[in-house]
């Protein structure tokens, strides 16, 4: 994921950015890896697009979250039966689509155990690509989000083939690049039932022109063998992320007996392992600014400095707007719905160095980073 150039002294919403021009490559970094951090503006990603305002994994959640001003949209990849590359946060879709109500479909439902977890549902790699298009896409946080239910079974399931359509048609129309940032999602399991994507996903990125160094797409992943694989067997040229979490460890090394946490690949010397493979590390927003065991906010961790020092960028996720998500200090009331002090939280991860911010309000993601470059800067913040 390639950081953007300041150039003006505020970026709006619509400025064009330009690629920073890449620094020396840390040694050991497959060639072309390896950025520079001054004076770059962090990036704004869509998270599954502006999945605050809209239902995610959408067209017009992408739609959205471009003309809000998103450098990057985000589509998470899952396998139909057919092995088709279709757009879902997760495989089972009862909670993101209206499956359930859906009786030709009750005899699909199914118990299975992805990542070790037990879950009850339906599967997309239990339909064909033309059963998951006469479904239609509801908003997954309801309670929190009773706005976006109004376009409840307003759009269908998209394919990753229609997103990289459609991030070339908001490109061209909204002149700039808009940048896109695949995950694949449970690549071990879908490997272990005949559906693996990583081959589909760079043969994508090919057809699309988008599989080079300075490619405006990135590949991402919570495991690690696929991103060396990637890497390494599947010639992906374009970036790639390794997505942490605060807790618990890659499925893959985990299946491979390998007892390696998140915690232990992020240590430095495991950052200058991992920049041999990937440019980015997306952590969760904890691991970048600790939470105190209260609630609050607590103090900002070693880990933004450590991967920089290893030629990494740092990428974290995911600022939502809603009390709910928000540290208690940084909350407006008691209500969870309610838009809590996101753009001050905003302020604290952009000052702690990151490279990019994943949010799902991309618009107010776009008002911090402003705010945060005109206050380095030394201008007076925008009204």
């Amino acid at each position: 994921m390639r950081s953007r150039t300041v150039a003006a002294a505020t970026l709006a919403a619509a400025t064009f950015l330009t690629p920073l021009t890449a620094a020396t490559a840390a040694s050991g970094t497959h060639p072309g890896h390896g950025h520079g951090h001054e004076e770059a503006a962090p990036l704004v990603v869509g998270h599954r697009g502006a999945s605050a305002y809209r239902p995610e994994h959408t067209l017009a959640a992408y739609e959205l979250a471009a003309e809000l001003g998103a450098d990057v949209i985000e589509p998470d990849l899952v396998s139909t039966k057919d092995g088709v590359l279709v757009v879902r946060h997760e495989n089972e879709i009862s909670g993101t689509t209206d499956v359930e109500e859906r009786p030709e479909f009750a005899d699909r439902q199914a118990t299975k155990t992805i990542d070790g977890v037990e879950l009850t549902g339906w599967f997309t790699e239990d339909f064909t690509l033309a059963e998951l298009k006469t479904l239609r896409a509801e908003e997954r946080l309801p309670e929190l989000r009773q706005e976006s239910t109004i376009f409840d079974g307003a759009y269908e399931v998209p394919t990753f083939e229609e997103v990289l359509d459609e991030r070339e048609r908001l490109s061209e129309e909204l002149g700039r690049e808009i940048g896109i940032i695949p995950e694949i999602k449970h690549s071990t399991y879908f490997q272990s039932i005949g559906l693996p994507m990583e081959r589909a996903v760079v043969h994508a990125l090919k057809e699309h022109h988008l599989n080079h160094p300075d490619s405006p797409a990135t590949v991402q992943s919570f495991e690690l063998t696929n991103l060396i694989e990637l890497r390494t067997k599947f010639g992906l040229s374009a970036d790639s992320v390794f997505l942490t979490s605060a807790s618990g460890a890659p499925a893959d090394l985990v299946a491979a007996g390998d007892a390696r946490t998140y915690a232990d690949l992020l240590t430095p010397s495991s950052l200058r392992y991992l920049a041999r493979y990937v440019d980015v590390v997306g952590p969760s927003l904890n691991q970048v600014v600790a939470l105190d065991a209260d609630g609050t906010l607590g103090e900002e961790t070693s880990l933004v400095a450590d991967a920089h020092a290893a030629g990494l960028e740092v990428v974290p996720y995911t600022l939502r707007p809603e009390n709910e998500f928000l540290p208690v200090d940084y909350r407006s009331s008691e209500d969870p719905a309610e838009f809590g002090r996101v753009l001050d939280l905003a302020q604290v991860y952009f000052e702690a160095g990151i490279d990019g911010l994943f949010t799902d309000s991309p618009d107010l993601g776009v008002v911090a980073r402003d705010r945060f470059l005109d206050e380095r800067d030394g201008e007076q913040p925008a009204a």
